[in-house]
């Protein structure tokens, strides 16, 4: 099921794609024909350097849409990579702004969801400032980032997975965090 406000668009408009792992989505400079939903796997997004570098600049999860500047753009910035056996749903370029331009309860929703995304890539550009790894991990927990296992986390706070460990681990001796799990934390409650 579609987030709001995309659950409004016709379901003729929203093309399926099953992806493998190592699968290219679209190539940096490709036509844009629209955003997509993935309601499966990771995504990576890369993008090219002048130099022939290759930068990863987002991982679209689960329940996360991507490539939302392609509503406005006539390339795409970067390829998409599937880093996981991946479902993707495409929300037609053609078919989202034409809801834009005629429903404005539709228009306010996605712009709201926009804010939102803009807020929090904001949040993460200020989490990978923090130059104690263990203190950005514990931001990053008390931020609700750590949803599935610290292989991931670790990259999504931009440390290697032995440096996530240590801190995760220093944190817990500190009395910071409470392990509940495999892979699984908690804040410690200070006031008690």
């Amino acid at each position: 099921m579609l987030p709001s406000p995309f659950d409004r668009l016709e379901e003729t408009n929203l093309p399926v794609q099953d992806l493998q792992s190592g699968d290219r989505l679209f190539a940096q400079m490709d036509p844009t024909v629209g955003m997509f939903y993935l309601s499966e796997g990771l995504i990576e997004l890369q993008r090219h350097t002048e130099a022939g570098d290759k930068i990863t600049i987002h991982q679209a999860r689960a329940g996360e849409t991507f490539a939302e500047a392609s509503l406005f753009s006539d390339q795409y910035h970067c390829d998409a990579i599937a880093r996981a056996t991946s479902k993707v749903l495409m929300l037609e370029k053609r078919a989202v702004l034409k809801m834009f331009d005629c429903d404005g309860a539709f228009a306010s929703a996605l712009t709201a969801r926009f804010a939102q995304q803009v807020q929090s890539y904001r949040r993460r550009i200020e989490l990978l400032a923090i130059r104690s790894a263990r203190e950005r991990t514990y931001t990053a927990i008390a931020d609700g980032m750590l949803r599935t296992n610290a292989l991931d986390l670790a990259a999504q706070i931009g440390l290697t997975h032995e440096t996530t460990y240590r801190s995760l681990s220093q944190l817990v001796k500190d009395g910071r965090l409470t392990k509940i799990g495999r892979g699984k934390y908690r804040i410690k409650d200070m006031s008690k």
